[in-house]
């Protein structure tokens, strides 16, 4: 399941978007070893909502374009595939039936500036963002060049099996 909240009022969140990033998210989760009903809670806000959010949780006052609050912990270097695929988890880790995998925090305000900077679609920024933070959620990280590395090359393979591309 993925639940969408959108408490910000300055940009209107389509429908069309809200479906691409859920395709966008359940093919992450297909493509990085999830198995089975998962949960992933996105929360929409503006500028000042997300730098409120990065100020109380990572004690860094500025705005930023997207959180991630991943629910499991992994090993240096290990993802999702790697450690966790196939694995049952402990109760607290689970919904009902749903894995938790965690939370999503994006700035719509945000996106949509970084979209005229980088001269494509709002979808695309959205979209880029959400599968961003939903490999961090997985276990992938970008501290280090050769992370970040992989973790770019797995961004734009979704994106591009979804047909989701810079415009």
């Amino acid at each position: 399941m993925i639940n969408f909240s959108d408490e910000q009022e300055k940009l209107v969140l389509s429908d069309e978007i809200k479906a691409a990033a859920v395709s966008a998210i359940e093919l992450a989760a297909k493509e990085e070893g999830v198995t089975g009903s998962f949960e992933v809670d996105i929360l929409v806000v503006d500028n000042e909502g997300i730098r409120e959010i990065n100020s109380d949780t990572r004690n860094k006052d500025e705005v930023t374009d997207v959180l991630s609050f991943p629910m499991i912990e992994y090993g240096e270097g290990s993802v999702f595939k790697d450690e966790h695929s196939g694995k049952r988890f402990p109760a607290q880790y689970y919904n009902g039936e749903e894995l938790m995998l965690g939370d999503i925090v994006v700035s719509l305000e945000r996106a949509s500036e970084q979209a005229v900077d980088f001269g494509h679609s709002l979808k695309r920024e959205f979209c880029y963002l959400v599968v961003h933070s939903m490999l961090h959620l997985l276990g992938y990280d970008h501290m280090e060049e050769e992370d970040k590395a992989r973790m770019r090359e797995r961004e734009e393979e979704i994106l591009g099996q979804l047909e989701i591309s810079r415009e």
